[in-house]
């Protein structure tokens, strides 16, 4: 904390020096650090007086000897580890980009209108885990299923540290249930992926995009929006050549607003490509997730015969899968950063 007070009082200091936004790049990074270190410091704050308070209600509970605060205390201690719990997480994200916001793709993999189902039962569990934590989510790109359920959704997702949590759910998702879909009442199991990447800002990394390394495609868009953006050629599909990255945007409201939205996706896809090769995670980084199907899943969500979802990378799993769906995902993103440091 007090190293943290330091860097804020010299941040701070940066700040009122004549000329400082003459340097529009270095200013908007000392802004972001000063911005990320003042939350910090404020939450650690919070927490050294909740910690004080627990500690007062403690001592008045023993010099009254008073059980009937037991419960209120018990609370409090609780409330105090899991927020302790989650600061500790936060030392963990230390990559460059995982202060950014994030955009997600969920795309249906193997499994027909059963994994586009699915896919829609994942965009639920995890809007359902921003509106927990107070992230704002913004649809980009989304196209409806064939019969059900979702083909792929595009959103981005805005709050302090959303990349560095979310990146750990990158990967390839499995279901096994009971088919809503099939009349004999069979065991079907259903894949879906999700892709992370970063929100990159104008003035962070260096990724250099030439008109000539890519391709632009527009198509009229499709699903929710209103009606008018089925009348134009709106949609955007923007293909880097190089490394085959795809990337697709419809929400905005004209072509020039969604081509722009759609090159800061694909700047963000490219350098998480080259993160992915930096820290060596993946086998396949050529802007392609791993082939959509068993064996290549990082969870599994078992409805049947039993209730679990296991993550095969940490080991960590749970019976609670109504929680998971509902967005209770913390405990598999705490393991995975926990054993990543």
């Amino acid at each position: 904390m007090p190293a943290k007070k330091l860097r804020q009082k010299e941040l701070q200091m940066s700040m009122a020096e004549p000329g400082f936004w003459d340097d529009v790049e270095r200013a908007n990074a000392v802004s972001k650090e000063l911005k990320i270190i003042d939350d910090t410091i404020i939450t650690c704050e919070k927490l050294y007086a909740k910690a004080e308070d627990a500690a007062v209600l403690i001592e008045l509970c023993v010099q009254e000897d008073d059980e009937s605060l037991a419960g209120e205390i018990e609370n409090e201690l609780n409330e105090l580890e899991e927020q302790a719990n989650e600061l500790h997480l936060q030392t963990l994200l230390n990559g460059p980009y995982d202060h950014n916001e994030a955009i997600l793709s969920l795309h249906a993999g193997a499994g027909g209108t059963e994994a586009q189902d699915w896919t829609s039962m994942l965009y639920r569990m995890y809007t359902r885990y921003c509106q927990k934590k107070g992230f704002t989510i913004k649809v980009l790109d989304y196209l409806d299923g064939e019969e059900a359920g979702i083909k792929s959704v595009t959103f981005q997702i805005s709050g302090l540290n959303v990349y560095g949590y979310l990146k750990t759910e990158k990967g390839v998702h499995r279901l096994v249930r009971i088919s809503p879909f099939d009349s004999n009442a069979r065991r079907h199991t259903s894949f879906a992926s999700l892709d992370v990447m970063p929100v990159i800002d104008d003035n962070e990394g260096d990724i250099v995009i030439r008109p000539e390394d890519i391709r632009v495609d527009t198509y009229r868009a499709s699903g929710a929006g209103g009606q008018h953006i089925n009348k134009t050629s709106s949609a955007i599909r923007i293909t880097h050549l190089a490394t085959n990255s795809v990337v697709q945007c419809q929400n905005e409201r004209s072509q020039t607003q969604n081509k722009e939205t759609a090159m800061k996706m694909l700047r963000s896809k490219l350098i998480a490509i080259r993160e992915q090769e930096r820290m060596d995670k993946m086998t396949d980084i050529k802007g392609e997730m791993k082939k959509i199907e068993w064996g290549s899943q990082i969870r599994s969500y078992v409805f049947h015969p039993y209730s679990m979802v296991k993550d095969h990378r940490t080991n960590q799993e749970t019976s609670n899968v109504q929680a998971v769906m509902d967005g209770g995902i913390d405990s598999f993103i705490n393991a995975y950063l926990s054993m990543s440091a």
